[in-house]
């Protein structure tokens, strides 16, 4: 993983509890947090077998805890719809920039987001600096 990845799910689970979702497979999901010795930190790992990611947010966090309070961390558009979706709250890793962006996750952004500063300006200006860093002509959209 990168650095402070694992600062950073340390961070997170002193106060709040944390969950892997992805639409890649469970058994890989499962294999690459256990090499990375990662898969202590979250509660549950739920890959596509177990529906999409506006899916997993819904049922696990979204009845659970207010709009607020769901921090999505995530790396593509499709984690923000996913976010967004619930009307959680996104935090990009930001491609080409994934060490900077867990710097600022452990230095700042968890810190406003357990605070409840983060929502709003905050939140905004580092959506805008994400979709500043994707690609005009994604790979993935043909």
């Amino acid at each position: 993983p990168f650095p402070l990845v694992r600062e950073c799910f340390q961070k997170i689970g002193e106060k709040a509890d944390a969950m892997c979702i992805s639409q890649t497979p469970v058994d890989a999901l499962e294999r690459e947090w256990g090499e990375n010795q990662l898969e202590g930190f979250v509660a549950m790992i739920a890959g596509q077998e177990m529906g999409t990611k506006t899916e997993h947010i819904k049922y696990a966090a979204a009845s659970k805890y207010p709009a607020q309070r769901i921090l999505m961390i995530g790396d593509a558009p499709g984690d923000f719809k996913a976010a967004k979706s619930n009307s959680a709250l996104f935090y990009p890793i930001n491609p080409g920039r994934e060490e900077q962006s867990w710097q600022r996750l452990y230095d700042e952004a968890l810190d406003r987001f357990f605070n409840e500063d983060y929502a709003g300006d905050y939140e905004d200006s580092l959506v805008a600096e994400f979709n500043q860093c994707l690609p005009e002509n994604p790979p993935w959209i043909v």
